[in-house]
């Protein structure tokens, strides 16, 4: 199993990224899931821990499974706080992942691409040198509260 931090660091010098590499083993879906935590943690962006969780886990399976089957070699995840929220991505090697995702409404895919819709504020993916997932998470206004008399 292959888990390789980079120095967390974004490209601002902010300290506000984390991006690692995974081997395609199964067991580092945990793993990232872990390190995701830890991130959102760090950055006071717990309140939306759950549905990034989730939503990573999906993406990342994803890649897993069909990195499997291209022998691709690493995934690279990157967690990144902007502004308020959060931006996850995933990164393979995968030309095909865009006529698989797309499937015929009622599949397996589908219902992860629903998931997902639901869960996070944005996501896209796109193609080129192998495929790129990307979703955003907008963290819940602390100002926003009411008070309740």
């Amino acid at each position: 199993m292959t888990y390789r931090p980079d120095d967390g660091v974004g490209s601002d010098g902010s300290g506000d990224a984390v991006v690692l590499r995974w081997s395609r083993h199964p067991r580092c879906v945990g793993l990232a899931r872990r390190e995701l935590r830890k991130a959102l943690g760090e950055w006071g962006l717990s309140s939306i821990e759950d549905p990034a969780v989730i939503v990573l886990s999906e993406i990342l399976t994803n890649a897993i499974q069909h990195g499997h089957l291209r022998q691709i070699s690493e995934i690279e995840t990157r967690y990144l706080r902007i502004g308020s929220g959060l931006r996850i991505e995933v990164h393979d090697g995968i030309h095909e992942f865009r006529q698989l995702i797309t499937e015929a409404s009622g599949t397996v895919r589908d219902l992860k691409q629903r998931l997902i819709g639901a869960l996070a504020d944005r996501w896209n993916e796109s193609m080129g040198p192998g495929v790129s997932t990307w979703v955003e998470f907008d963290c819940p206004s602390r100002t926003g509260a009411t008070d309740v008399d």
